[in-house]
């Protein structure tokens, strides 16, 4: 046996959030998310995993001892455009507008219902 699961990323980031069924279905939803492992406990996801391009992401419900954390991700996606417009219209919080900053970079920012404000990037230049 290995000591990883196969295909997963040796790093992965964790996030704690208030709905993460919720959040699941909004990373499916803007980032074309894979659901992988789901650990139900009672009403709420005591642990599930999506993989979104070549990453896994680790999330869980906020319970008594592990209260929801505000975090923020940042994400290459191909089109920076065309992801903001589906995470506007998924429910999202406009952050920053899409926009290039003389880095290489056209990028936005948005948050979701969970908590978690989400960068995304495209490299253009």
């Amino acid at each position: 046996m290995a000591w990883k699961p196969d295909g997963y990323t040796s790093v992965a980031p964790y996030l704690v959030v208030d709905g993460a069924q919720r959040t699941i279905d909004f990373l499916v939803t803007v980032f074309g998310a894979e659901p992988l492992r789901m650990h139900p406990m009672g009403d709420r996801l005591g642990h599930g995993e999506v993989r979104i391009d070549d990453t896994v992401l680790m999330l869980a419900d906020g319970m008594d001892g592990w209260p929801p954390i505000a975090s923020h991700v940042h994400l290459y996606v191909p089109d920076v455009d065309a992801t903001w417009e589906r995470a506007l219209t998924a429910g999202a919080e406009p952050v920053q507008a899409p926009e290039e900053k003389g880095d290489g970079d056209r990028r936005c920012g948005f948050r979701d219902a969970g908590g978690t404000t989400w960068w995304i990037s495209t490299q253009v230049g």
